[in-house]
């Protein structure tokens, strides 16, 4: 398949990096130090499940590349609109983009500048991130993507993007229902990016203590009754779900906003907690501790984007 990745980071990086390991014909929109080092270079990826390198195309210009049939949109959410705006001479009559972003809306903006029929909303559930130019790291999480059509059918485009995970080794699904497996994600990532951002202590030293772990349960309970009160139908397991997964996990684990909090970088603070609030007071759903998280982590935020 012919694929462009949009946002060559944690996330786009080591999927599009597995996909062109497979022999998919693989580029990558990046820029900066990171695009100078995967044109000079292979993509290097350190990951959990072992480590690999890939050849990729690398540019900063979508008219080089032309149209595909994939594009993985995994931009940082506050970089959509614009990130949207440049999509165009990667789209062919049936071209579809998926958002692996963090965020509930995405693929909502997306569709308002490219059309819906491009748009199949989508999920990352993996912790990595760029730690150099050209090498992304993956410290944890299942390295599992999940994607949809936003109205439920299962599409010929999408059923040979999972065939062609799958031959990459990569743990993938169609789900029946796109919007549970968005409304989940959102959840558990407010959680973890929550408090691993405010605790600056990985996943493994928060689920060790009674009071922190507590507190992660509750983000996860606050954003499933938010996405109920949306419409979307969750299993009433949904809570207890995510904290076992999260249970699960490697207790190394740390998220992107911390490490964007402490690398300096703009945070996406607004895309997760934020938009909690301002959802949750439209639907008069309580959300106490994702306006805590939202209190103690906005003065490091509003830091970051005056560096």
């Amino acid at each position: 398949m012919k694929i462009a990745v949009i946002g060559a980071g944690g996330v786009g990086g080591y999927f599009g990096g597995r996909l062109a390991m497979a022999g998919h014909d693989v580029a990558m929109i990046a820029r900066g130090r990171h695009l100078a080092a995967l044109r000079a270079d292979r993509l290097r990826v350190h990951s959990v499940k072992g480590d690999f390198t890939a050849t990729v195309t690398a540019t900063e210009d979508p008219a080089k590349v032309g149209p595909c049939e994939v594009v993985l949109f995994c931009v940082k959410s506050y970089d959509t609109e614009a990130a949207a705006a440049r999509l165009e001479p990667l789209l062919a009559a049936d071209t579809v983009v998926i958002s692996l972003q963090n965020g509930i809306d995405n693929a909502e903006k997306l569709a308002s500048v490219i059309g819906t029929r491009h748009v199949a909303g989508g999920a990352a559930f993996i912790f990595s991130s760029i730690t150099e130019p050209g090498v992304i790291t993956h410290t944890g999480g299942p390295a599992r993507i999940v994607f949809g059509e936003i109205g439920g059918e299962r599409s010929q485009r999408l059923e040979r993007l999972l065939s062609a995970c799958h031959e990459a080794g990569i743990d993938s699904e169609i789900p029946s229902d796109i919007r549970v497996v968005l409304w989940t994600k959102f959840a558990f990532i407010c959680a973890t990016a929550g408090m691993t951002a405010a605790v600056r202590l990985p996943l493994g030293n928060i689920r060790d203590c009674a009071e922190s772990w507590a507190m992660f349960a509750r983000i996860v309970a606050e954003v499933i009754a938010l996405g109920r009160a949306e419409g979307a139908p969750l299993p009433d397991n949904a809570v207890d779900q995510l904290i076992a997964f999260g249970a699960g996990l490697e207790p190394g684990s740390f998220s992107s906003l911390h490490h964007d909090m402490t690398t300096g970088k703009r945070m996406e603070l607004e895309t997760l907690h934020g938009t909690v609030i301002r959802r949750a007071a439209r639907f008069g759903v309580p959300v106490p501790a994702c306006e805590g998280i939202y209190g103690i982590l906005r003065p490091w935020a509003l830091r970051n984007e005056n560096l």
